[in-house]
Parts: C-alpha cells; structure tokens; sequence
C-alpha cells in the first residue's frame, strides 16, 4: 500500500532538532540513572529479601512487555508522537509518590508495576523520534543518543554522592526529582506528526522488503533481547554485592557511571568501527563480550584484584551494553520502513523485556543461593544469544546487504 505524503510542515526541519532530541535523552536518563543502580538498595534497606527484590524488579517487566508495544503503536496512530510523551511523563512523576506511602512488600509491588506502564515507553518513543529525523533529516542517531548515556552517568555519580552522606531512604525522592526534569523537557519534544514516510529504500526494494514479523528480524530482535536479559543479574544484584564487600555508595556510583562512560565512547567511535559491518557482526561481538564480563566478575575480588578490577570489568559495558542498542536501533533503521518503526520498536522492546524480566525474576534465587557465582548462568544466556544471531545472519534480506544507512 503506498503511503501518504509527508505533509509541508513535515518536510520542514524542526528548528534545532538534534539539540532537543539530545536533551530530551538526557532527561530520560537521569531518572534511570538513579533507579538502576540504586533502587535495589533501597528496597534491601527496607527489609526485602534476594526473592522479593527479584519479584518486585521482575514483575513490572513482565507487564510492560505486554503495555509498552501497545503504547508505542498507539503513538505512532496518535496525531502526534511528542503529546503521548507528555501525558506518559506526567503520569511517572505522579505515580512515582506512591513511593513515598509506608514501604511494605504489596504498596511498592503495586507502585512499580503502575509506573513501569507510564515510564517504559519514554524511551522507545524518543527512539521513534530520533529515527525519523534520521531517516527524513539525516540527523546522525548516535550524536543524539550519546546523551542519554551521559546523563545516565551524571545521575548515577551525582546519586552516589547523595546517598554515601543521606542513605538510601532518600532513593524515592531522588527518583521523583529526576522524573520532574524529564516532564518539564517533554514541552520540547519535536513536533513531527504521525510517521509516514517511507523507508529510503528504492521501490524495487521496498517491494521486495520482507513484512515486520519475518525469520530474520524476529531472531535478531529475539537475540538481542536475551544479552540484554543476561544483565538481569548485574542490575538486580551487583550494587548489593559491593554493599556486601564494604564498597560505599560513591564508589558504587562510580563504577555504575564508569561503565556508562565506556558506553559513551563507543557512541562516539561506533559509525567509524562498524557503521559499514552487519548487525549480525554487531551483535555477536555484543555477545562475546557480555560472556567474558560475566566470567569475570566472580572472580575479581578472589583473585585480589578488588575496586580497579571492577573498573576494568565495567569497561566491557561498550561492548555487552553500548553495541546492542546501537545494534538494534541499525537493524530497524536497515530493515523496516518508517511507517512500522514504533511497532519495530515495539517488538524490540518486548525482546528485551521479556528475557530481562525472567532472568530477573530467576536472578533472586541464583543471588541467593551462589552469590556472585550467578554470573556464570549469565554467562550461558549470553552464548544462547549469539546462537540466535547466527541464525538470523543465514536469512539476512537482501535489500540490507552492501548499504550504508545513516
């Protein structure tokens, strides 16, 4: 079916587009900076056991895989994708109060799960957006995600800080200042109407471009999913362990901000490494290194290698971490017209979701039973991962082989 035009004002490039897409990162990711690294310390300061915080981080994982594609699709249908941000930004920063009731086990089960409906799907939207100025503009994606990253290190450093000098019952309220920012920057979303135009692929491809639910996206979707799943354990469970160890809060902020940093510079040498290489060799690489990052982990503080070998572990976070969401971001842009690319997304993020939802959930007992030893299970759903992207690679389409994309 041929699409619409694009409308005028939709030809026209929104005035300093790329700047309002990087601070519309930013704010996004200056509350996940906090609630990443940090919520899970929360909840063992208010009692819960390994199972319970894995039930508590899980659980709203499982229900966003389910809500984040319908709302996602429903913002692509909406008549602007920028007024969906706002109600969904509001919505986080009030549901984020209920933080602030009597902490028991049901009220914050309950909180987390209303909030991951809300919260969620920022990201995938500010990815639809970002895409469409990358596909109608040519805006370079990575300049404008790399942002996020670097707020997502500020907020975790900056977290650390306050919380070596107040504890971790001041989490909540960090969380809700982080969520304010992100709705007061939703105002500069940019205004580009429903996603309508075509994928810049000629019509020859076009017709020969294979429907979104196809062998070889849903494999590589599925396989970038499980080596996101397998940080289910490092982001549940890691902070704990350096508690554990007599790490405090500020160096646990910096090893949070330091793998953030090394995200940040493969941001910034990705086009030039493997903007001309396959998704399938992105992703696998992606792989190796989330095995070797997990392998190494338990064995730092044994071998006495103590903080700088967490450093040096952190720093694969360019590759087990940076390369997937590079990674998966290449494979939409390559493969799916940008008419599909919230519902792309959509699929990309129930990926993820669901795997990082079950390795979460399994991440309790495994904590609780090995301790750090559970990164060795880590490191066999990374392996299964890789497996997943080289079947993919045995059905790649075509029309994706030999182009450069932006």
């Amino acid at each position: 079916m041929t699409l619409p035009p694009l409308t005028p004002e939709q030809q026209v490039k929104p005035r300093r587009f790329e700047l309002r897409i990087s601070l519309l990162f930013a704010a996004l990711f200056v509350p996940m900076g906090v609630h990443l690294p940090y919520f899970p310390l929360w909840l063992e300061a208010k009692g819960f056991d390994p199972e319970q915080i894995a039930i508590v981080l899980s659980a709203p994982m499982f229900l966003r895989v389910i809500t984040t594609p319908l709302i996602a699709a429903m913002a692509d249908r909406a008549k602007d994708r920028a007024n969906v941000f706002i109600v969904l930004a509001a919505s986080s920063l009030l549901l984020s109060l209920g933080y602030f009731l009597e902490p028991t086990y049901l009220i914050v089960l309950a909180v987390s799960l209303a909030l991951a409906v809300v919260w969620t799907p920022h990201s995938p939207i500010a990815d639809s957006l970002a895409l469409s100025g990358v596909r109608r503009f040519g805006s370079d994606y990575a300049a404008m995600r790399i942002w996020g990253s670097i707020a997502f290190l500020a907020g975790s450093l900056g977290a650390g800080f306050i919380l070596s000098l107040t504890g971790a019952d001041t989490v909540p309220a960090i969380i809700s200042i982080g969520l304010l920012g992100c709705f007061l920057m939703s105002f500069i979303s940019p205004r580009l109407g429903r996603p309508r135009k075509a994928s810049p692929l000629s019509a020859t491809d076009m017709q020969a471009a294979p429907k979104l639910f196809n062998r070889y996206f849903l494999l590589m979707a599925g396989g970038t999913g499980v080596i996101i799943g397998s940080h289910g354990f490092l982001y549940g469970f890691v902070s704990i362990y350096w508690k554990s160890l007599g790490i405090n809060e500020t160096i646990v902020g910096l090893l949070w901000s330091w793998g953030v940093a090394a995200e940040i510079v493969m941001f910034m040498f990705f086009t030039r490494l493997f903007g001309n290489r396959s998704t399938a060799l992105v992703l696998v690489l992606a792989g190796a290194g989330a095995i070797v990052r997990w392998v190494a982990y338990p064995l730092i503080w044994p071998l006495g290698l103590g903080v700088p070998g967490f450093f040096a572990v952190q720093s694969l976070h360019a590759v087990s971490t940076a390369l997937v969401l590079i990674g998966v971001q290449k494979l939409i842009a390559e493969s799916v017209p940008e008419e599909r690319t919230g519902a792309a997304q959509g699929v990309a993020y129930f990926a993820n979701g669901m795997s990082m939802a079950i390795v979460t959930l399994l991440s309790g007992p495994l904590y609780q039973r090995f301790g750090v030893d559970g990164f060795y299970f880590m490191a066999a759903v990374a392996a299964c991962a890789i497996v997943l992207v080289l079947l993919a690679s045995r059905s790649a389409p075509k029309f994706g082989q030999g182009r450069r994309h932006h």
